[in-house]
């Protein structure tokens, strides 16, 4: 069978790609697992939230689906604050950069559940199958099917088939770290306030969501050393969430008041990804092309520049240049190319950063979150700059 694009892949980016794509004007149809998204319960909220990046509401709403996601369950962030290991601080506020908000809080469930509703809406042909092969431009499917298409767009995660199949090159290196992520109940308001923590055991993040019937409630994003990740999900649920809520009492310095765990304890390694982007008629994007340390929050945004970008060169292509082209895979590869390169050298030069023990290293970097605190424009700087990606 034969299509002009093929998007390998139904998550978040996998979606945005095929609705992008098809809003354009051109024919996509999706290769996955047919999926579904359970109704959400007033009271209980995804484990993974995303914080979105003005950029990518922008396009969020230009596809059409932001305002179809429920307002009551979107976390506006109007500021950041960010704790050192020993007396820095940086405070960022949307106002410093004259935004209405530094992002938005959502659920991965939510942004599906809209992009999925978009995409059935649109008439975008969807294959429930998966990609296990691939040789000379085709795509073997699990049902053993052979398709021909002009461009296949591998949005299928970090293990991507489509990407392993085609032996595209990809480099992948463990942070030694888990990212443990929960919800938990606040007894102090968060004011639509992101917590950041860099600490000898990794970077704790606290990010508001709305409130619940018990109260304040926030999503717990800690990337924590393996050593001590891994006894503490070893443990039972009782005993886990009791020494969550010690080092929690600790860790984050009474900001919030006493935190309580109100959700399952999910953990994930850590890795520095980087795949090479385009190869004659392949194109990747999100995960499969790049992952970056959790710690900016900026992966989903990352996805849905590439999404973005890679619907621009393909929509905007000649006449007579097909969807794979390798000129038009050559624009996105470039347009790309300086966003991704600088969100790898930020995160993991951050990570590293702190890691470090030395003391001349630990005075510097507590030193020059005071310098740049003390500066608006920096602050600016700051803030554009995480808003673009």
């Amino acid at each position: 069978m034969t299509h002009q694009i093929v998007v390998c892949g139904a998550g978040i980016v996998g979606l945005a790609s095929a609705l992008a794509l098809a809003r354009r004007g051109q024919r996509v149809a999706l290769l996955a697992p047919a999926a579904t998204v359970p109704a959400a319960d007033p009271d209980a909220y995804h484990p993974r939230v995303y914080a979105i990046s003005p950029a990518s509401q922008r396009f969020l709403a230009e596809l059409g689906v932001w305002d179809a996601m429920p307002a009551a369950r979107i976390m506006p962030v109007q500021a950041m604050e960010i704790h050192g290991d020993a007396d820095g601080r940086l405070d960022l506020t949307a106002w410093q950069a004259a935004q209405p908000q530094l992002a938005w809080i959502v659920e991965s469930g939510e942004i599906e559940r809209v992009l999925m509703q978009a995409v059935r809406m649109f008439g975008i042909p969807w294959l429930p199958e998966r990609c296990v092969g691939y040789r000379d431009g085709a795509v073997e499917t699990s049902s053993g099917e052979w398709l021909r298409a002009e461009l296949f767009v591998g949005a299928d995660g970090a293990a991507s088939p489509l990407r392993t199949a085609a032996g595209m090159p990809h480099t992948s290196a463990p942070y030694q770290d888990t990212g443990l992520v929960a919800h938990l109940d606040a007894e102090l308001a968060h004011h639509g306030t992101a917590f950041q923590w860099f600490r000898d055991d990794g970077v704790l993040a606290l990010l508001p969501l709305p409130d619940t019937s018990a109260g304040p409630q926030v999503s717990m994003v800690w990337s924590m050393r393996n050593a001590q990740a891994r006894p503490l999900q070893a443990l039972a649920p009782d005993a886990q969430a009791a020494q969550i809520e010690q080092l929690l009492a600790h860790a984050a310095q009474g900001r919030l008041g006493r935190l309580r765990m109100r959700s399952k304890l999910h953990g994930f390694p850590l890795t520095l990804d980087q795949a090479r982007m385009t190869a004659p008629g392949i194109a990747l994007a999100g995960d499969a092309a790049h992952r970056v340390h959790p710690l900016a929050g900026q992966g989903l945004n990352l996805g849905l520049g590439d999404v973005e970008a890679l619907a621009r060169a393909v929509a905007g292509r000649e006449p007579y240049r097909t969807a794979g082209d390798a000129r038009v895979l050559r624009r996105y590869q470039r347009a790309r190319a300086e966003s991704v390169f600088a969100m790898r050298l930020a995160t993991d030069g951050l990570y590293r950063l702190f890691g470090a023990r030395a003391a001349p290293l630990a005075w510097l970097r507590n030193a020059g979150m005071h310098w740049v605190d003390a500066s608006p424009f920096l602050k600016r700087h700051l803030i554009d700059g995480a808003s673009r990606n």
